[in-house]
């Protein structure tokens, strides 16, 4: 099968979609969309032709056309076989997906590129006044996303176990955005080693929005 993803190199959520890919050992081709150029190329008709909302990422896998990220990252771990994304538990698999949601519901929609260029656009904020929002949103979410994974009952390398899964998906690309505004994670050890046990890892290193075709 054929995966095309569209998906612009600084957008956490397709970092996040990335990373499943590579954990899975998927093959895919990288389709760039620039969320800037000219407006936003995410608003021209031929994307919202793929994505009604006009957002990335978007992957095309066959006769398929998935959109949101976490929706792609469960159908790849439904659909196609390598790493297991979620634990075999269902009381597991439902912790991690609410360590997922805190993370891509509670936090990154705060932080969002469209919601920042409203901030500083139509309602006149200062890039230091944006700042400040970032954070104020940003430190209480790793907060309790730190205090969930210091709940856990097995101290593991990775968010859910011995091994990466959905969750280090999710949580690697906003410790990337907290560094892009200026948020240390020293505060949030658990945090911290987990993104430090995922760094050394390919699947990681390569999605790295630094390492993408369309970085900048």
């Amino acid at each position: 099968m054929r995966f095309d993803l569209h998906n612009y190199f600084r957008s956490s959520s397709s970092y996040r979609v990335r990373i499943a890919l590579g954990l899975k050992g998927l093959d895919y081709a990288y389709l760039p969309v620039h969320l800037n150029r000219g407006g936003g190329e995410q608003f021209t008709p031929a994307f919202r032709a793929l994505s009604p909302d006009a957002v990335v990422p978007v992957l095309v896998a066959g006769d398929a056309t998935l959109t949101q990220s976490l929706a792609i990252i469960e159908w790849l771990e439904e659909t196609q076989p390598g790493a297991p994304l979620l634990p075999s538990d269902a009381g597991a698999r439902a912790w991690v997906r609410a360590l997922c949601q805190t993370i891509a519901c509670e936090i990154h929609p705060l932080n969002n590129l469209r919601v920042l260029k409203y901030l500083t656009g139509e309602l006149g904020l200062s890039e230091a006044q944006k700042l400040a929002w970032v954070r104020h949103w940003t430190v209480p979410g790793l907060a309790a996303v730190e205090a969930m994974l210091a709940r856990r009952a097995h101290q593991s390398r990775f968010c859910a176990g011995d091994e990466p899964g959905m969750a280090d998906c999710v949580l690697v690309p906003q410790a990337f955005n907290a560094g892009r505004f200026g948020i240390e994670l020293d505060a949030y050890p658990r945090i911290s080693g987990i993104v430090a046990a995922c760094a050394g890892m390919a699947a990681f290193a390569d999605a790295h929005p630094a390492h993408q075709p369309d970085a900048e």
